[in-house]
């Protein structure tokens, strides 16, 4: 995205190895709110954008919750 490094990317977000980042890469692990709001910043994107599928897994499960509780009545 923008010509990072992964060791330069670790100690801009405070890391002390890249492993995390693999990790995220991957799709083994997802960074929490923290990370993923410098990732955000430092890639100069919105966080929906750093994992759109994650993303829309969530909102899919989050409107269909609100349906259920909204409309029980």
């Amino acid at each position: 995205m923008m010509g990072y490094k992964q060791k330069e990317v670790a100690r801009l977000l405070g890391l002390y190895s890249t492993s995390p980042l693999s990790e995220w890469e991957n799709g083994i692990n997802i960074p929490s709110s923290h990370y993923l709001i410098k990732l955000s910043i430092l890639y100069r994107t919105y966080i929906n954008e750093l994992y759109p599928e994650y993303f829309q897994e969530v909102r899919k499960a989050l409107h269909s919750k609100e349906f259920e509780v909204f409309n029980r009545e």
